[in-house]
Protein backbone atom coordinates (compact mmCIF):
# COMPACT_ATOMS: atom_id res chain seq x y z
CA UNK A 1 0.00 0.00 0.00
CA UNK A 2 1.42 3.46 -1.05
CA UNK A 3 2.20 6.20 1.46
CA UNK A 4 -0.34 8.93 1.08
CA UNK A 5 0.59 12.53 0.92
CA UNK A 6 -2.11 15.76 1.07
CA UNK A 7 -0.45 18.90 -0.41
CA UNK A 8 -2.06 22.27 1.38
CA UNK A 9 -1.04 25.24 -0.75
CA UNK A 10 -3.28 28.13 -2.75
CA UNK A 11 -0.04 28.44 -5.31
CA UNK A 12 -1.17 26.01 -8.27
CA UNK A 13 2.25 25.92 -9.53
CA UNK A 14 3.43 24.43 -6.19
CA UNK A 15 1.22 21.89 -5.69
CA UNK A 16 1.35 20.86 -9.70
CA UNK A 17 5.25 20.83 -9.42
CA UNK A 18 5.17 18.85 -5.72
CA UNK A 19 2.27 16.31 -6.99
CA UNK A 20 4.45 15.66 -9.89
CA UNK A 21 7.85 15.06 -7.48
CA UNK A 22 6.19 12.91 -5.27
CA UNK A 23 4.50 10.56 -7.32
CA UNK A 24 7.43 10.21 -9.25
CA UNK A 25 9.25 8.84 -5.85
CA UNK A 26 6.50 6.48 -5.53
CA UNK A 27 3.83 7.93 -2.92
CA UNK A 28 -0.21 9.19 -3.91
CA UNK A 29 -0.98 12.08 -4.09
CA UNK A 30 -3.72 14.47 -3.67
CA UNK A 31 -3.94 18.76 -3.62
CA UNK A 32 -6.17 21.36 -2.09
CA UNK A 33 -5.38 24.79 -1.93
CA UNK A 34 -7.04 25.94 1.17
CA UNK A 35 -7.09 25.18 5.09
CA UNK A 36 -10.97 24.47 4.97
CA UNK A 37 -10.28 22.42 2.26
CA UNK A 38 -7.51 20.54 3.87
CA UNK A 39 -9.92 20.56 7.53
CA UNK A 40 -12.72 19.28 5.20
CA UNK A 41 -10.58 16.21 3.52
CA UNK A 42 -9.29 14.66 6.54
CA UNK A 43 -12.51 14.21 8.10
CA UNK A 44 -13.05 11.95 4.31
CA UNK A 45 -9.70 10.29 4.19
CA UNK A 46 -6.32 9.56 5.73
CA UNK A 47 -2.83 10.98 4.92
CA UNK A 48 0.44 9.85 6.50
CA UNK A 49 2.31 13.32 5.60
CA UNK A 50 0.38 16.61 5.30
CA UNK A 51 2.51 19.52 3.09
CA UNK A 52 1.25 22.90 4.63
CA UNK A 53 2.04 25.82 3.38
CA UNK A 54 1.88 28.93 6.06
CA UNK A 55 0.74 31.65 4.32
CA UNK A 56 -3.08 30.73 2.93
CA UNK A 57 -6.27 32.81 1.73
CA UNK A 58 -8.83 32.73 5.07
CA UNK A 59 -7.42 30.36 7.54
CA UNK A 60 -3.62 30.33 7.41
CA UNK A 61 -1.32 27.62 7.80
CA UNK A 62 -0.33 27.97 11.70
CA UNK A 63 -4.43 27.96 12.20
CA UNK A 64 -4.54 25.45 10.34
CA UNK A 65 -2.29 23.39 11.52
CA UNK A 66 -3.87 24.06 15.32
CA UNK A 67 -7.15 22.89 14.36
CA UNK A 68 -5.23 19.41 12.81
CA UNK A 69 -3.83 18.72 16.39
CA UNK A 70 -6.79 19.10 18.30
CA UNK A 71 -8.65 17.34 16.25
CA UNK A 72 -5.92 14.26 16.63
CA UNK A 73 -4.96 14.35 12.75
CA UNK A 74 -2.83 10.93 12.78
CA UNK A 75 -0.41 12.40 10.29
CA UNK A 76 2.91 14.31 10.07
CA UNK A 77 2.64 17.94 9.11
CA UNK A 78 5.72 19.42 6.92
CA UNK A 79 5.22 23.60 6.84
CA UNK A 80 6.43 25.31 3.99
CA UNK A 81 6.56 29.25 3.39
CA UNK A 82 7.79 31.84 1.03
CA UNK A 83 7.56 34.07 4.40
CA UNK A 84 9.62 32.27 6.19
CA UNK A 85 10.95 33.49 9.79
CA UNK A 86 12.16 31.95 12.77
CA UNK A 87 9.46 33.04 14.74
CA UNK A 88 7.22 31.31 12.44
CA UNK A 89 9.21 27.82 12.40
CA UNK A 90 9.64 27.70 16.33
CA UNK A 91 5.42 28.20 16.51
CA UNK A 92 5.03 25.25 13.95
CA UNK A 93 7.65 23.06 15.78
CA UNK A 94 5.89 23.98 19.22
CA UNK A 95 2.48 23.42 17.64
CA UNK A 96 3.34 19.74 16.85
CA UNK A 97 4.44 20.16 12.99
CA UNK A 98 7.60 17.62 11.57
CA UNK A 99 9.95 19.80 10.03
CA UNK A 100 10.34 23.66 8.69
CA UNK A 101 10.84 23.96 4.63
CA UNK A 102 11.29 27.92 3.02
CA UNK A 103 10.30 28.64 -0.53
CA UNK A 104 11.60 28.91 -3.23
CA UNK A 105 10.99 25.04 -2.28
CA UNK A 106 14.06 22.70 -3.17
CA UNK A 107 12.48 19.90 -4.82
CA UNK A 108 15.42 17.70 -3.22
CA UNK A 109 15.06 18.96 0.49
CA UNK A 110 11.65 19.15 0.63
CA UNK A 111 11.35 14.97 -0.40
CA UNK A 112 13.90 14.46 1.91
CA UNK A 113 11.94 16.03 4.67
CA UNK A 114 8.78 14.06 3.75
CA UNK A 115 10.43 10.70 3.29
CA UNK A 116 11.89 11.76 6.98
CA UNK A 117 8.47 12.04 7.94
CA UNK A 118 7.73 9.06 6.85
CA UNK A 119 9.85 7.48 8.68
CA UNK A 120 9.19 8.55 11.60
CA UNK A 121 5.59 7.86 11.41
CA UNK A 122 6.72 4.56 11.01
CA UNK A 123 8.62 4.31 13.88
CA UNK A 124 5.77 5.39 15.76
CA UNK A 125 3.69 2.65 14.53
CA UNK A 126 6.12 0.17 15.46
CA UNK A 127 6.58 1.58 19.01
CA UNK A 128 2.62 1.83 19.53
CA UNK A 129 2.26 -2.04 18.64
CA UNK A 130 5.30 -3.04 20.51
CA UNK A 131 3.73 -0.88 23.59
CA UNK A 132 0.42 -2.93 23.03
CA UNK A 133 1.79 -6.34 22.30
CA UNK A 134 4.14 -5.66 26.14
CA UNK A 135 0.94 -4.11 27.21
CA UNK A 136 -0.92 -7.22 26.51
CA UNK A 137 1.17 -9.91 28.20
CA UNK A 138 1.89 -7.91 30.93
CA UNK A 139 -1.89 -8.54 31.55
CA UNK A 140 -2.78 -10.51 34.52
CA UNK A 141 -5.84 -12.61 33.63
CA UNK A 142 -8.21 -13.63 36.15
CA UNK A 143 -10.86 -12.03 38.62
CA UNK A 144 -11.07 -14.65 41.22
CA UNK A 145 -10.23 -13.12 44.86
CA UNK A 146 -6.46 -14.22 44.91
CA UNK A 147 -5.89 -12.29 41.54
CA UNK A 148 -8.02 -9.70 42.70
CA UNK A 149 -5.50 -9.79 45.91
CA UNK A 150 -2.41 -10.21 43.70
CA UNK A 151 -3.09 -6.75 41.53
CA UNK A 152 -3.93 -5.10 44.86
CA UNK A 153 -0.55 -5.99 46.24
CA UNK A 154 1.23 -5.04 43.21
CA UNK A 155 -0.32 -1.61 43.03
CA UNK A 156 0.76 -1.00 46.39
CA UNK A 157 4.24 -1.94 46.07
CA UNK A 158 4.83 -0.60 42.45
CA UNK A 159 4.77 2.44 43.22
CA UNK A 160 7.76 2.53 45.97
CA UNK A 161 11.75 1.74 45.88
CA UNK A 162 11.00 -1.18 48.23
CA UNK A 163 12.71 -4.50 47.38
CA UNK A 164 10.23 -7.54 46.82
CA UNK A 165 10.51 -11.10 46.96
CA UNK A 166 8.09 -12.31 44.69
CA UNK A 167 7.29 -16.52 45.74
CA UNK A 168 5.07 -19.47 44.31
CA UNK A 169 5.25 -22.61 42.20
CA UNK A 170 7.13 -23.07 38.88
CA UNK A 171 4.44 -21.47 36.06
CA UNK A 172 2.70 -19.28 38.27
CA UNK A 173 3.93 -16.38 36.59
CA UNK A 174 6.40 -14.88 38.90
CA UNK A 175 8.29 -12.93 36.00
CA UNK A 176 5.27 -10.73 35.26
CA UNK A 177 4.31 -10.13 38.43
CA UNK A 178 7.82 -9.06 38.30
CA UNK A 179 7.38 -6.81 35.30
CA UNK A 180 3.89 -5.35 36.06
CA UNK A 181 5.24 -3.82 38.94
CA UNK A 182 8.43 -2.40 36.88
CA UNK A 183 5.82 -1.32 34.33
CA UNK A 184 3.50 0.34 37.44
CA UNK A 185 7.06 2.12 38.90
CA UNK A 186 8.35 5.54 38.71
CA UNK A 187 11.65 3.90 37.26
CA UNK A 188 9.22 2.31 34.31
CA UNK A 189 11.11 4.75 31.71
CA UNK A 190 14.51 2.78 33.14
CA UNK A 191 15.70 -0.60 32.36
CA UNK A 192 14.41 -3.85 33.29
CA UNK A 193 17.28 -6.45 33.58
CA UNK A 194 16.12 -10.10 34.42
CA UNK A 195 18.96 -12.41 35.75
CA UNK A 196 17.51 -16.30 36.28
CA UNK A 197 20.47 -17.35 38.57
CA UNK A 198 19.67 -20.95 37.89
CA UNK A 199 20.61 -20.97 34.63
CA UNK A 200 23.64 -19.14 35.07
CA UNK A 201 26.96 -21.45 36.16
CA UNK A 202 28.05 -20.95 39.18
CA UNK A 203 31.61 -19.76 38.18
CA UNK A 204 29.95 -17.08 35.61
CA UNK A 205 27.20 -15.24 37.94
CA UNK A 206 29.19 -13.16 39.63
CA UNK A 207 30.82 -11.71 36.41
CA UNK A 208 27.17 -11.96 34.88
CA UNK A 209 25.63 -9.77 38.06
CA UNK A 210 28.94 -7.12 38.67
CA UNK A 211 30.55 -7.17 35.42
CA UNK A 212 34.36 -8.16 35.01
CA UNK A 213 38.01 -6.28 33.70
CA UNK A 214 39.82 -7.61 30.94
CA UNK A 215 42.02 -10.91 31.80
CA UNK A 216 40.15 -11.54 34.94
CA UNK A 217 39.85 -14.77 34.17
CA UNK A 218 40.27 -17.28 30.68
CA UNK A 219 37.74 -15.73 27.99
CA UNK A 220 38.00 -12.33 29.82
CA UNK A 221 39.33 -10.46 26.64
CA UNK A 222 38.04 -6.83 27.66
CA UNK A 223 35.71 -5.15 30.07
CA UNK A 224 31.96 -6.13 30.51
CA UNK A 225 29.24 -4.47 32.61
CA UNK A 226 27.37 -6.45 34.84
CA UNK A 227 23.84 -7.03 35.27
CA UNK A 228 23.77 -4.08 37.92
CA UNK A 229 25.20 -1.63 36.11
CA UNK A 230 23.05 -2.40 33.03
CA UNK A 231 20.05 -1.88 35.59
CA UNK A 232 20.95 1.20 37.07
CA UNK A 233 18.25 3.55 37.34
CA UNK A 234 15.41 0.72 36.61
CA UNK A 235 14.78 -2.20 37.66
CA UNK A 236 16.62 -5.88 38.18
CA UNK A 237 15.22 -8.86 38.96
CA UNK A 238 16.74 -12.03 40.29
CA UNK A 239 14.99 -15.16 39.67
CA UNK A 240 15.08 -18.18 41.12
CA UNK A 241 17.50 -16.17 43.92
CA UNK A 242 17.41 -19.45 46.08
CA UNK A 243 19.75 -21.49 43.70
CA UNK A 244 22.70 -18.81 44.15
CA UNK A 245 25.66 -19.69 45.85
CA UNK A 246 26.10 -18.94 49.75
CA UNK A 247 29.43 -16.50 47.86
CA UNK A 248 27.62 -14.52 45.26
CA UNK A 249 24.88 -14.25 48.20
CA UNK A 250 27.54 -12.30 50.34
CA UNK A 251 28.28 -10.05 47.14
CA UNK A 252 24.82 -9.15 46.39
CA UNK A 253 24.07 -8.59 49.72
CA UNK A 254 26.57 -5.52 50.03
CA UNK A 255 25.43 -4.27 46.28
CA UNK A 256 21.87 -4.12 48.30
CA UNK A 257 23.60 -2.33 51.54
CA UNK A 258 25.51 -0.13 49.87
CA UNK A 259 24.66 0.19 46.20
CA UNK A 260 28.32 0.09 45.06
CA UNK A 261 29.25 -3.21 42.65
CA UNK A 262 33.02 -4.14 42.31
CA UNK A 263 33.66 -5.58 38.80
CA UNK A 264 35.36 -9.20 39.16
CA UNK A 265 39.08 -8.48 39.13
CA UNK A 266 38.55 -4.54 39.14
CA UNK A 267 39.56 -2.74 42.09
CA UNK A 268 36.86 0.39 41.48
CA UNK A 269 33.33 0.46 43.37
CA UNK A 270 30.98 1.42 40.70
CA UNK A 271 28.16 3.04 42.60
CA UNK A 272 24.61 2.08 41.09
CA UNK A 273 20.45 3.12 41.50
CA UNK A 274 18.71 0.17 41.13
CA UNK A 275 15.63 -1.38 42.67
CA UNK A 276 15.72 -5.19 42.94
CA UNK A 277 12.71 -7.75 42.88
CA UNK A 278 13.64 -11.32 43.65
CA UNK A 279 11.82 -14.65 43.00
CA UNK A 280 11.63 -18.19 44.11
CA UNK A 281 9.65 -21.31 43.99
CA UNK A 282 11.89 -22.38 47.05
CA UNK A 283 10.77 -22.00 50.52
CA UNK A 284 13.78 -19.73 51.70
CA UNK A 285 13.01 -19.78 55.61
CA UNK A 286 13.85 -24.22 55.38
CA UNK A 287 16.78 -23.09 52.93
CA UNK A 288 18.22 -20.73 55.62
CA UNK A 289 17.47 -23.56 58.63
CA UNK A 290 19.45 -25.94 56.10
CA UNK A 291 22.78 -23.71 55.52
CA UNK A 292 21.36 -22.90 51.83
CA UNK A 293 20.71 -19.41 51.91
CA UNK A 294 21.43 -16.73 54.66
CA UNK A 295 19.40 -15.06 56.51
CA UNK A 296 20.43 -11.22 56.04
CA UNK A 297 19.81 -11.64 53.17
CA UNK A 298 16.57 -12.66 53.23
CA UNK A 299 15.39 -9.99 55.28
CA UNK A 300 17.36 -7.65 52.85
CA UNK A 301 15.05 -8.99 50.11
CA UNK A 302 12.08 -10.01 52.37
CA UNK A 303 10.77 -5.97 52.56
CA UNK A 304 7.40 -6.48 50.55
CA UNK A 305 6.47 -10.40 50.15
CA UNK A 306 4.21 -11.37 47.38
CA UNK A 307 2.94 -14.44 46.85
CA UNK A 308 1.36 -15.72 43.42
CA UNK A 309 -0.94 -18.56 43.67
CA UNK A 310 -0.80 -21.38 41.48
CA UNK A 311 -3.68 -22.15 39.12
CA UNK A 312 -5.30 -25.09 41.54
CA UNK A 313 -6.09 -22.12 43.87
CA UNK A 314 -7.82 -19.88 40.89
CA UNK A 315 -10.05 -22.84 39.14
CA UNK A 316 -12.62 -19.92 38.52
CA UNK A 317 -10.12 -17.98 36.21
CA UNK A 318 -9.35 -20.96 33.72
CA UNK A 319 -12.06 -20.11 31.06
CA UNK A 320 -10.92 -16.85 31.05
CA UNK A 321 -7.30 -17.91 31.23
CA UNK A 322 -8.08 -20.22 28.17
CA UNK A 323 -9.78 -17.65 26.24
CA UNK A 324 -6.64 -15.06 26.44
CA UNK A 325 -3.85 -17.57 25.15
CA UNK A 326 -6.70 -18.63 22.50
CA UNK A 327 -6.93 -14.95 21.35
CA UNK A 328 -3.12 -14.43 21.68
CA UNK A 329 -2.07 -17.35 20.07
CA UNK A 330 -4.24 -16.97 17.06
CA UNK A 331 -3.04 -13.24 16.59
CA UNK A 332 0.45 -15.03 16.76
CA UNK A 333 -0.10 -17.80 14.27
CA UNK A 334 -2.27 -15.98 11.53
CA UNK A 335 -5.31 -18.46 12.68
CA UNK A 336 -9.07 -18.27 13.77
CA UNK A 337 -10.02 -18.64 17.28
CA UNK A 338 -11.28 -21.96 18.31
CA UNK A 339 -13.94 -22.58 20.76
CA UNK A 340 -14.00 -25.11 23.68
CA UNK A 341 -17.08 -26.52 24.20
CA UNK A 342 -18.29 -26.91 27.96
CA UNK A 343 -17.49 -30.82 28.14
CA UNK A 344 -13.43 -29.46 27.27
CA UNK A 345 -14.22 -26.39 29.18
CA UNK A 346 -15.15 -28.67 32.57
CA UNK A 347 -12.16 -30.50 31.80
CA UNK A 348 -9.65 -27.65 32.15
CA UNK A 349 -11.48 -27.28 35.38
CA UNK A 350 -11.14 -30.53 36.66
CA UNK A 351 -7.49 -30.98 36.30
CA UNK A 352 -4.97 -29.84 38.58
CA UNK A 353 -2.50 -28.08 36.34
CA UNK A 354 0.96 -28.84 38.32
CA UNK A 355 2.61 -26.94 35.81
CA UNK A 356 0.59 -23.96 36.44
CA UNK A 357 -0.38 -21.10 34.02
CA UNK A 358 2.58 -21.82 32.05
CA UNK A 359 0.95 -25.77 31.30
CA UNK A 360 -1.94 -24.17 30.47
CA UNK A 361 -0.99 -21.93 27.93
CA UNK A 362 1.25 -24.91 26.87
CA UNK A 363 -2.10 -27.24 26.32
CA UNK A 364 -4.00 -24.71 24.77
CA UNK A 365 -0.95 -23.61 22.26
CA UNK A 366 -1.19 -27.77 21.26
CA UNK A 367 -5.06 -27.62 20.88
CA UNK A 368 -4.87 -24.50 18.62
CA UNK A 369 -2.26 -26.80 16.67
CA UNK A 370 -3.53 -30.14 16.72
CA UNK A 371 -7.25 -29.77 17.78
CA UNK A 372 -9.77 -30.46 14.06
CA UNK A 373 -11.72 -28.28 13.57
CA UNK A 374 -13.15 -25.05 15.04
CA UNK A 375 -14.57 -26.69 18.58
CA UNK A 376 -12.55 -27.85 21.28
CA UNK A 377 -14.52 -30.95 22.36
CA UNK A 378 -13.67 -33.05 25.65
CA UNK A 379 -12.00 -36.06 23.27
CA UNK A 380 -9.48 -33.51 22.39
CA UNK A 381 -8.22 -33.37 25.75
CA UNK A 382 -7.72 -37.26 26.41
CA UNK A 383 -3.87 -36.77 26.43
CA UNK A 384 -4.07 -34.48 30.03
CA UNK A 385 -5.73 -37.99 31.83
CA UNK A 386 -3.00 -40.05 29.98
CA UNK A 387 -0.31 -37.63 31.81
CA UNK A 388 -1.50 -38.55 34.61
CA UNK A 389 -3.80 -36.63 36.75
CA UNK A 390 -2.68 -38.53 40.45
CA UNK A 391 1.26 -37.74 40.06
CA UNK A 392 -0.03 -33.91 40.64
CA UNK A 393 -0.39 -33.98 44.38
CA UNK A 394 0.78 -31.03 45.64
CA UNK A 395 2.16 -32.80 48.46
CA UNK A 396 4.84 -34.11 46.48
CA UNK A 397 8.80 -33.04 44.64
CA UNK A 398 10.35 -34.37 42.21
CA UNK A 399 12.63 -35.61 45.25
CA UNK A 400 9.82 -37.53 46.45
CA UNK A 401 7.45 -36.73 49.86
CA UNK A 402 7.53 -32.71 50.82
CA UNK A 403 8.85 -33.18 54.92
CA UNK A 404 5.95 -32.60 57.09
CA UNK A 405 6.49 -29.27 57.84
CA UNK A 406 6.66 -27.90 54.69
CA UNK A 407 3.25 -30.10 53.73
CA UNK A 408 1.69 -28.30 56.86
CA UNK A 409 2.47 -25.21 55.37
CA UNK A 410 1.57 -25.46 52.18
CA UNK A 411 -1.91 -27.27 53.23
CA UNK A 412 -2.19 -24.48 55.94
CA UNK A 413 -1.91 -21.75 53.34
CA UNK A 414 -3.68 -23.17 50.09
CA UNK A 415 -6.61 -23.52 53.11
CA UNK A 416 -6.70 -20.24 54.48
CA UNK A 417 -6.76 -18.76 50.86
CA UNK A 418 -9.78 -21.36 49.13
CA UNK A 419 -12.04 -19.96 52.80
CA UNK A 420 -10.99 -16.13 52.29
CA UNK A 421 -12.14 -16.58 48.75
CA UNK A 422 -15.69 -18.15 49.78
CA UNK A 423 -15.86 -15.66 52.26
CA UNK A 424 -15.21 -12.58 49.79
CA UNK A 425 -11.94 -11.94 51.41
CA UNK A 426 -13.93 -11.13 55.03
CA UNK A 427 -11.26 -11.94 57.97
CA UNK A 428 -14.17 -12.03 60.45
CA UNK A 429 -16.15 -14.53 58.30
CA UNK A 430 -13.12 -16.21 57.68
CA UNK A 431 -11.64 -16.59 61.06
CA UNK A 432 -15.41 -17.46 62.45
CA UNK A 433 -14.97 -20.49 59.43
CA UNK A 434 -11.62 -21.46 60.75
CA UNK A 435 -12.52 -21.58 64.36
CA UNK A 436 -9.64 -19.42 65.10
CA UNK A 437 -9.37 -15.81 66.94
CA UNK A 438 -9.26 -12.57 63.86
CA UNK A 439 -5.57 -11.69 65.35
CA UNK A 440 -4.31 -15.32 65.49
CA UNK A 441 -5.25 -15.39 61.14
CA UNK A 442 -3.72 -12.27 60.70
CA UNK A 443 -0.37 -13.73 62.06
CA UNK A 444 -1.15 -16.79 59.67
CA UNK A 445 -1.19 -14.75 56.99
CA UNK A 446 1.15 -12.02 57.60
CA UNK A 447 3.70 -15.48 57.62
CA UNK A 448 2.35 -16.61 54.22
CA UNK A 449 2.27 -13.66 52.51
CA UNK A 450 -0.89 -13.46 52.41
CA UNK A 451 -2.31 -9.76 52.30
CA UNK A 452 -6.01 -8.76 53.34
CA UNK A 453 -7.69 -7.10 50.57
CA UNK A 454 -8.99 -3.41 50.94
CA UNK A 455 -12.01 -2.96 52.62
CA UNK A 456 -14.93 -0.05 52.03
CA UNK A 457 -15.01 2.09 54.94
CA UNK A 458 -17.63 1.29 57.32
CA UNK A 459 -17.36 -2.41 56.77
CA UNK A 460 -16.40 -2.87 60.77
CA UNK A 461 -13.05 -4.41 59.77
CA UNK A 462 -10.02 -3.50 61.95
CA UNK A 463 -6.38 -3.06 60.12
CA UNK A 464 -3.98 -4.80 60.94
CA UNK A 465 -2.26 -2.39 62.18
CA UNK A 466 -5.16 -1.53 64.92
CA UNK A 467 -4.67 -5.30 65.49
CA UNK A 468 -1.19 -5.62 66.41
CA UNK A 469 -1.37 -2.05 68.01
CA UNK A 470 -4.67 -1.79 70.22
Amino acid sequence: MKDTILIVDDEAGVRSALSGVFRDEGYAVEAVDSGEACLDRVTRDAYDVIVLDIWLPGMDGLATLQRLKERRVDAEIVMISGHGSIESAVRAIKLGAFDFVEKPLSLEKTVLVVRNALRQRRLEAENRALRAHVDRRLTMIGESYVMAQLREQVAMAAPTNGRVLIYGDNGTGKELVARSIHALSRRRNGPFVEVNCAAIPEELIESELFGHVKGAFTGAVSDRRGKFEAADGGTLFLDEIADMSLKTQAKVLRALQEQVVERVGGTTSVRVDVRVLAATNKDLTAEIRGGRFREDLYFRLNVIPIFVPPLRDREEDIPRLAEHFMAELAREYGRRNKALDAAAMAGLRAYPWPGNVRELRNVIERLMIMAPGDTITASDLAFLERAGVAATDPYTSEKGFLPLQEARGQFERDYILRVLAAQQGNISRTADVLGVERSNLYRKMRAFGIAPARRAEGDGEKSIESINNP
